[in-house]
């Protein structure tokens, strides 16, 4: 059981949330992209853009809460770091755990 829930930290902690805040990101500047290219010729283009970076940045703070809640309650149950947990079988430094 206890592998399980350390697996599901290990996918959450080094996938998951990287990975939200690359999306936001990407989505935030696709935005300042959007609003650059078409706002000097449409008002309403303009609109989209700013409406596109403001969705980007409200992301970026949903994932960074989601970071922040999984660290207080990480830390108020106090459960060890990911990196200082030692499975037999699978060296510290081996980035392909999850594809077992």
């Amino acid at each position: 059981m206890i592998e399980l829930i350390n697996a599901a930290f290990k996918i959450v902690t080094n996938i998951l949330v990287p990975l939200a805040f690359a999306l936001c990101l990407f989505y935030f500047f696709w935005g300042v992209a959007k609003y650059i290219r078409t706002g000097a010729g449409s008002e309403d283009a303009a609109k989209e853009g700013k409406q596109v970076m403001v969705w980007g940045i409200v992301g970026i703070f949903v994932a960074f809460s989601i970071w922040g809640i999984i660290t207080f309650i990480r830390n108020e149950l106090t459960i060890p770091d990911i990196k200082n947990i030692d499975k037999p079988g699978i060296e510290s430094s081996d980035s392909t755990w999850w594809l077992e």
